[in-house]
């Protein structure tokens, strides 16, 4: 798990990176939760989704966001943010040109970010976003979805309650083509304390069932 440097639009960004053995093999980029909140590359959530990706073949990139660690910056509000995980995608894509397909993954402040990017780059053909906040972040952008993807949360969020969630579901699941697979983990708050379980099950058999119909 070589740690990388790559420039990003504020400077240098600091990650930790996992090249796949396949040359063709699909990316994965992880983001962490908000900045100002302790969120880091090296969160237990973060870190789990990673390994999730690289034992599933991906070659998998985690950083962490401008005035995060050692990179470089300050915290911007989401929009500087987008542009890192934007650089660091185009990083990815430059290590690993024959790549066959992108994965996005986020928690919290990082889902927003991530389903931003999913808007802007078309080769991105699957997300996991775990506990998203459309009660906090806007999310209207979706308009419409253009991947099929996962969102996860737990029926105890206090911090993005299960009715915001259900709601922000429900207005992706009406595009056609789109899937989005819903998955509620019962007990658990917004962090999924004592349920970090259930949240992997839920993640890696997702993703066990996409990649399955891709080959």
């Amino acid at each position: 798990m070589p740690e990388v440097i790559f420039t990003g639009p504020a400077g240098r960004l600091e990650g930790r990176y996992h090249p796949a053995k396949q040359k063709n093999a699909p990316i994965a980029m992880v983001l962490h939760p908000h900045p100002q909140f302790r969120g880091n590359m090296n969160h237990p959530i973060v870190y789990q989704v990673y390994y999730a990706f690289v034992a599933r073949g991906f070659s998998v990139l985690r950083f962490n966001f401008r005035g995060v660690g050692r990179s470089q910056g300050s915290f911007d509000h989401g929009t500087g943010e987008l542009s890192d995980a934007a650089s660091a995608l185009d990083w990815a894509q430059t290590i690993n040109p024959e790549a066959r397909a992108c994965w996005v993954a986020g928690f919290s402040f990082g889902a927003w970010i991530g389903m931003q990017l999913l808007m802007r780059r078309p080769e991105v053909e699957g997300f996991i976003s775990i506990a998203p906040e459309p009660n906090r972040y806007d999310f209207s952008f979706l308009a419409p979805c253009p991947s099929s993807g996962l969102i996860v949360h737990g029926d105890k969020d206090i911090v993005a309650p299960a009715k915001d969630v259900n709601t922000l579901v429900e207005k992706l699941k009406t595009q056609k083509g789109i899937v989005i697979d819903q998955q509620t983990i019962p007990g658990a708050n917004h962090f999924f304390e004592d349920k970090m379980e259930p949240l992997m099950e839920t993640v890696t058999s997702y993703l066990d069932m996409r990649l399955a119909n891709v080959r």
